[in-house]
């Protein structure tokens, strides 16, 4: 029992080493960081000017609709190149049966592309 153990104790000094490195950090800083930052440290940065209005107020849904069109179109480009990587290293039968699944998949999209499209979904005024 005590060599099965013994096995894991590269982890334990690992956890005990990363416990003490993490808590030393965040003492550091605490003691270390500036206490009273000057205006110009605690004004906004986030685009360049002063916010002009609350920052919980609600966001135009297209906002949210472009980022869900990217995030739709973006997963799209990460399911082609695994596929193109792999589709040339199948046997012939199956290396069709890929292609069209993907051709039919791309289909989906760009028919769903379309469409918003020409319901002005890109379009931001």
């Amino acid at each position: 029992m005590n060599a099965f153990l013994l096995q894991y104790l590269p982890i334990v000094i690992f956890f005990a080493i990363a416990t003490v490195l993490g808590l030393g950090f965040m003492i550091a800083a605490a003691v270390m960081a500036p206490s009273a930052p000057d205006a110009e440290k605690n004004s906004a940065y986030e685009c360049g000017f002063n916010a002009f209005d609350d920052a919980r107020m609600k966001f135009d849904v297209r906002f949210y609709l472009v980022s869900i069109l990217f995030i739709i179109f973006d997963l799209e480009v990460a399911f082609l190149f695994p596929w193109a990587v792999s589709l040339f290293g199948m046997p012939h039968d199956k290396m069709v049966y890929a292609f069209v699944s993907m051709m039919v998949f791309l289909g989906v999209l760009t028919v769903g592309f379309i469409y918003e499209w020409k319901k002005g979904a890109l379009e931001w005024e």
